[in-house]
């Protein structure tokens, strides 16, 4: 049986995509220890180019033959740089409790590393459409957290352009995350997913997850602030009638003012044509 009464919110969720030097610690930030750096564990350190290589040379290659000059792609790297609809890579941060419960140096956050560590070492093989190039273990901040670094990308492709590509969508969809609404992509499944992975692991070390209902009280902000939204259009609705129906006077009564004027211009037309008909006579 494992020990119990450890208690830990599980937190996943989308990294800094610029963040290389500060993940490997080229440069020491205010918030980090110099002397736990030490500390950290480097499960991988490529270079992106090279990866990007390794993936999808072989498909530029293949997409290439028989096209115009014009129409080849000479350097995938770049392509994918400069698009705006797919990005080079992503990232993604798993923490286990805070600085409260889990902080580094504790025996909590001792265990914390341990889960941490454990769940790292399957990821590549449970996901292996999203290539990891870079990830590390920190234990010289706060609390311990992973940072994921991986190109998410499909093969056997049978749409537009290459066989290989790049797609965090069709990756994720591979692994079986069809997604749905947009507060229900692909990508929130898959971080549920994994933390409920992360969530396992731990239990097995003694550590249950303790939900705080952080998605519920998002969706009831959203649902609130929908149902503000629908009130002042509603609102927006019954003033734009009450101005139509304001209009709608308006128009009437310039309408009957009109023809009243008209009368009285007929009415006084006659009147002056029987005047000159009685001075005639």
């Amino acid at each position: 049986m494992p020990p119990a009464g450890r208690k830990g919110t599980f937190d996943g969720r989308y990294g800094c995509r610029k963040c290389f030097a500060h993940n490997r610690r080229d440069f020491v930030a205010e918030n980090v220890d110099p002397d736990r750096v030490q500390l950290n564990i480097c499960y991988k350190n490529e270079n992106l180019k090279e990866v990007y290589k390794e993936l999808f040379d072989d498909a530029t290659e293949r997409y290439n033959v028989g096209k115009r000059k014009d129409r080849q792609i000479a350097n995938y790297y770049e392509k994918i740089r400069q698009s705006k609809q797919e990005k080079l890579f992503h990232e993604v941060i798993f923490q286990i409790g805070n600085r409260e419960d889990m902080a580094v140096g504790t025996t909590e956050g001792n265990l914390a590393v341990k889960v941490l560590d454990e769940y790292m070492k399957d990821f590549q093989k449970r996901n292996p459409t999203l290539r990891v190039f870079s990830c590390y273990l920190h234990q010289d901040e706060a609390t311990p957290h992973l940072h994921i670094d991986f190109v998410p990308y499909v093969t056997n492709w049978k749409g537009k352009g290459m066989d290989t590509r790049v797609s965090l969508k069709q990756a994720l969809k591979s692994l079986g995350f069809q997604g749905g609404n947009k507060h229900d992509t692909e990508l929130n499944q898959w971080i549920n997913h994994e933390k409920e992975v992360l969530a396992e692991i731990a239990m097995q070390r003694g550590i249950e997850w303790e939900q705080k209902g952080t998605h519920e009280e998002h969706l009831d902000v959203y649902n609130f602030k929908k149902k503000e939204r629908k009130k002042e259009v509603q609102e927006l609705e019954q003033e734009k009638e009450n101005l139509t129906a304001e209009n709608e006077g308006l128009i009437s009564q310039i309408a009957e003012n009109k023809r009243i004027w008209n009368d009285q211009n007929i009415f006084a037309g006659s009147y002056s044509i029987g005047t000159c008909g009685n001075l005639s006579g």
